[in-house]
């Protein structure tokens, strides 16, 4: 067992807030002034990081490490959720995700989706150059139309689906093992990878990659109803990512699970700041520290309610609290005899031990 990494910040919910966070330099400044340790950094906001120049340039990451090292932090990972939708897009989304893509590409899914690759390599040479081997991201959806059976999808049409987001990741799967870098898939609604059977189902198609592995984030299970402890006993051999974000679903008269189409205030099932909501964040770092994850605990903000500058503090201090420090020796270790092998048969009673 080792000790969970921690406390980090997803800064992407925080990025131009206020002018203090409009430059790294000040990121850093008010990120560790609240205890965190570690930034998790977006790779499509560039005045942050600009990935071209990390992909190609050892001084600029020397540089961007250097801010970071300054002010007492560390870079956590990378990520490219951004980039990873845009891979793999239904035409119905098409024009309501063109802003994630620079203008060049806009209006043209093939060329945007060609440019979406293209990010997800820089990362990778970009994650190597500063001194991570994660990088987190969404998977794209072909499918999310039809992720309710009514009508039912035409035979062969989630097979298909599967198969080609398999065709597309897969190279970059490579890339990434190449680079020594894993891929942590956020589980998220909207993406076709979005729960366990969904990412079985792709594991399956890249015949098991073991680059292909997880960002895990219980509030995305908690709003589908999932039990995301149980979760974490089958798939933590492939958790090598973990946002700290609470959610909560109060039971409506009214919707459920899908919102009735409500902004987030009036939805049963909300993002709350860690410990407002719901989840047994005390038995999640139990589970991942008995488990070995050794990674960054990262607050992810997006409650519908509180300040997100209230939000960071007390989370901050939150994932603190429930940071597991492994114990060096077992608590019984002083209370275990040593005995020698003839002795071991004679407290089981059996004699002296065949010859």
């Amino acid at each position: 067992m080792r000790t969970i990494k921690g406390p980090g910040l997803f800064i992407a919910q925080f990025i131009d807030a206020n002018e203090q966070l409009s430059t790294l330099d000040g990121m850093c400044a008010w990120a560790a002034s609240l205890g965190f340790k570690g930034l998790q950094v977006p790779t499509w906001q560039s005045h942050m990081l600009d990935l071209a120049k990390a992909a190609e340039s050892q001084a600029y990451c020397d540089e961007f490490l250097g801010t970071l090292a300054r002010h007492g932090l560390e870079l956590t990972e990378l990520t490219c959720q951004r980039h990873g939708h845009l891979l793999a897009v239904h035409p119905a989304y098409d024009a309501t995700v063109d802003g994630f893509a620079p203008a060049a590409v806009r209006g043209n899914p093939e060329a945007r989706a060609e440019w979406a690759k293209g990010q997800l390599l820089l990362a990778a040479k970009a994650a190597r150059q500063l001194g991570v081997d994660k990088i987190v991201s969404f998977s794209g959806s072909l499918l999310w139309p039809y992720f309710y059976p009514y009508p039912p999808a035409p035979e062969g049409l989630v097979d298909a689906g599967f198969r080609e987001l398999a065709r597309r990741w897969r190279p970059i799967l490579d890339a990434y093992d190449e680079a020594g870098i894993d891929l942590c898939f956020e589980l998220h609604p909207s993406e076709d990878l979005h729960d366990g059977a969904t990412f079985e189902r792709f594991l399956a198609l890249v015949d098991g990659h073991k680059r292909c592995n997880l960002l895990y984030d219980p509030s995305h299970f908690l709003l589908q109803h999932m039990d995301y402890l149980g979760f974490i006993e089958i798939y933590h051999e492939r958790i090598k990512a973990f946002h700290v974000k609470d959610a909560e679903f109060r039971p409506s008269a009214r919707s459920g699970v899908y919102g009735g189409y409500q902004d987030w205030a009036g939805r049963p099932g909300r993002f709350r700041s860690p410990g407002d909501g719901q989840i047994d964040f005390r038995t999640i770092f139990s589970l991942l520290t008995a488990h070995g994850y050794d990674g960054w605990a990262c607050l992810e903000w997006e409650c519908y309610l509180k300040d997100r500058y209230r939000g960071a503090a007390e989370g901050a201090a939150f994932i603190a609290g429930h940071i597991i420090p492994v114990t060096e020796a077992a608590f019984d270790a002083t209370m275990r005899p040593a005995i020698d092998e003839a002795q071991i048969g004679a407290v089981l009673g059996l004699g002296k031990p065949a010859r």
